[in-house]
């Protein structure tokens, strides 16, 4: 009995139940007063907290389809990305992009908007075709550009509010192999030439410790076959725990401990899948918030905040990450208005997080910024009008697709009902 997310800071006194087809998944929702599906716990705001029922999809049964011309696949929706991008791999195919982590379900990833970086590649939501749901009623429904149009605008980015997806039919391209590149920068030398980096680049990206001079800059490069890299779990990780366990002690030690880190060597890199290299081992946990910005503006966003961190001498121990993601037009979308740069703020999450994340958050909305569903916010109702144009027919859609609300929680009825 009872459900809490990754980082350990969002719990739910809910029954948690894993059906094994989608015949038991109909019966468990209609016989459920409230409904939430989950993945891999990956959200940090209480997008799947309720008091009634839990239900997660990674023991459903179900195969991978692909269709005949091998440009779309039909995957079962709890699979998780590693899941999904091996079974892929084992057929010649890949997703065109991931995130720096893996064990989220296909389902979760798109209805949160989840992306990786690339300056003309879209979140994963962007693959998706098509969708088969199990309704508030417990029937099954498909849509799809050709099918409940609205339906299938509005599931695109969902946070789970019209249904519980059991299939989505995915874009896929032939399976690439990747190049990875790590090395140090100084700040002021990425921050001049970061759009001219990102143009030459498929992949870049750069974590920023707020307390030192100097970025980890990462570029993902197409390369030829090679043979998959070793694990990304290594004595770095390791040595950089060490630290936060420090910081979370003694905090007034984060400035000097970030730029005594930053002193060490991080050049290096692997080559190998696709699918091997897009992610990351993370066993240390965290608190995180995400701002898209226009794109224009995210490096001077990024530079204020980090300036206010530093006069402050605040104990931010956990780097900024900074990526590019390209425009999309998702009703729901952070990157419906155009090409965004993610700032991605973290804090270790043995250590106080909340007041940070509201002061720079205050920073990134005064940039145009708009958060990650799935990560630490403050918006309101009045702010989702204000910042989503097609909010009043989101919420229309959903009123269709799930009169009772059955699919609502107290986080998202104060922000969709």
């Amino acid at each position: 009995m009872g459900w809490s997310n990754w980082s350990g800071s969002v719990t739910a006194a809910a029954r948690v139940a894993r059906p094994r087809d989608e015949g038991e998944l109909a019966a468990l929702v209609r016989g459920a007063r409230k409904v939430r599906a989950v993945g891999a716990g990956h959200s940090f705001m209480p997008l799947c907290e309720t008091d009634d029922l839990i239900v997660a999809l990674d023991a459903m049964a179900g195969d991978m389809v692909i269709a005949a011309d091998r440009r779309t696949a039909r995957i079962p929706a709890g699979w998780s990305i590693k899941r999904v991008t091996a079974a892929l791999w084992a057929e010649g195919l890949a997703l065109a992009n991931q995130g720096d982590v893996d064990p989220q379900s296909l389902a979760g990833a798109m209805a949160t908007g989840t992306h990786g970086t690339g300056t003309d590649l879209g979140s994963l939501a962007t693959f998706a075709r098509g969708f088969r749901l199990i309704g508030a009623d417990g029937e099954a429904r498909w849509c799809d550009a050709a099918t409940n149009l609205d339906l299938y605008q509005a599931q695109r980015l969902s946070l789970g509010l019209f249904g519980i997806a059991t299939a989505i039919e995915t874009a896929v391209v032939p399976a690439f192999h990747l190049a990875e590149r790590i090395e140090k920068r100084r700040w002021a030398e990425v921050r001049e030439s970061y759009d001219e980096l990102a143009g030459q680049h498929r992949h870049i990206e750069f974590w920023f410790f707020p307390h030192a001079d100097t970025v980890i800059l990462k570029t993902l490069t197409p390369c030829d076959p090679c043979d998959p890299p070793a694990s990304t779990t290594d004595m770095e990780e390791t040595a950089f725990r060490r630290v936060l366990d420090i910081a979370a002690r003694l905090p007034f030690l984060t400035p000097f401990l970030q730029r005594a880190m930053m002193r060490t060597r991080f050049d290096g890199g692997r080559r190998g899948p696709a699918h091997a290299i897009f992610p990351s081992d993370r066993t240390i946990r965290f608190e995180e918030m995400e701002y898209e910005l226009p794109r224009a503006a995210g490096l001077a966003a990024l530079d204020e905040v980090v300036g206010w961190i530093r006069r402050k001498r605040l104990p931010v121990t956990f780097p900024f990450e900074y990526r590019t993601v390209a425009a999309d037009d998702i009703w729901m979308s952070p990157m419906n208005a155009g090409p965004v740069a993610a700032i991605s703020m973290h804090q270790y999450a043995k250590m106080a997080w909340a007041g940070h994340f509201a002061a720079a958050e205050a920073i990134f909305r005064a940039h145009g910024g708009r958060p990650h569903w799935a990560k630490r916010h403050r918006l309101t109702r009045a702010d989702v009008d204000t910042l989503y144009p097609m909010a009043g027919r989101y919420r229309a859609v959903r009123r269709a697709a799930d009169p009772a609300g059955k699919f609502l929680n107290p986080h998202l009825e104060a922000l969709f009902s």
